[in-house]
């Protein structure tokens, strides 16, 4: 008979040296993973000079106070490349403008974002033709009357099969 005993399993130095290998390049496997998505899905661009947009706060949140004021206010709609936009005082009916921008800005990312300008028909209504994508957007309406602001909404909007 034989008296040698078979070997149990030994816990070496490469064994930690693995399992700290496999560890420490899951978690630096995510960390990349994320950057990623973040660098790849957001451009972080909030204010090209925030110095600058601090400075001029206070104007714009007068000019957004007055504006609300006046009451007059939009509404927009797309149908297909059909886009529709009426200038409207909830008590008076629609309302004269000489022009109209709207400015599409996807929530995340800057890639898609475009301006319109818009062709005035009726009174208070203005129209355009451009293929708006899926997806959700900020809209962003500035109207212009002798040269002065007199509407500006913004508002998120979902268009789905090529309406809003």
């Amino acid at each position: 008979m034989s008296t040698t005993q078979q070997k149990s399993f030994v816990f070496t130095g490469w064994h930690m040296v693995g399992v700290m290998v496999m560890f420490f390049g899951t978690i630096i496997s995510v960390n990349f993973y994320m950057a990623y998505n973040a660098v790849t899905s957001w451009s972080g661009l909030v204010a090209e000079n925030t110095y600058v947009a601090s400075q001029q706060f206070n104007g714009k949140a007068e000019e957004a106070r007055a504006l609300a004021a006046t009451g007059v206010t939009g509404k927009l709609a797309i149908n297909g490349s059909d886009v529709r936009y009426e200038v409207f005082h909830p008590k008076d009916g629609p309302v004269a403008a000489d022009s109209l921008v709207l400015r599409f800005k996807r929530p995340v990312g800057e890639h898609q974002d475009f301006e319109l300008d818009l062709a005035p028909g009726a009174k208070g209504v203005f129209t355009a033709t451009h293929q708006v994508l899926p997806g959700h957007w900020i809209v962003e309406a500035s109207a212009f009357r002798d040269g002065k602001r007199i509407l500006h909404q913004a508002e998120r909007v979902a268009v789905l099969r090529g309406q809003q």
